[in-house]
């Protein structure tokens, strides 16, 4: 087992716990400011991304330390034309 990819695992997990708890300790501060429109229309979009990195790192490291990983097909060449 790679120690440090436990650790990124366990970083990037501990990462994204928190965000949620932050998110759900806080609702009605979140609701407050995602809702009142103009420029503030740009922080559910930006939130949405922070979470979407740190649990996308988090689910990668994890699925990698589980030893699962992606197919990877090789690229067929071309046939080349025929000429007549």
């Amino acid at each position: 087992m790679d120690k440090s990819l436990l650790i990124k695992t366990l970083l990037t997990g501990v990462a994204t716990g928190a965000l949620y708890w932050a998110l759900f300790q806080n609702q009605e501060v979140v609701m407050h400011h995602f809702t009142r429109g103009g420029i503030y229309a740009a922080l559910p979009v930006g939130t949405a991304f922070v979470f979407s990195v740190v649990h996308g790192a988090f689910a990668s490291n994890l699925l990698s330390l589980a030893g699962i990983q992606a197919k990877v097909t090789p690229k067929r060449k071309p046939k080349p034309i025929a000429e007549d």
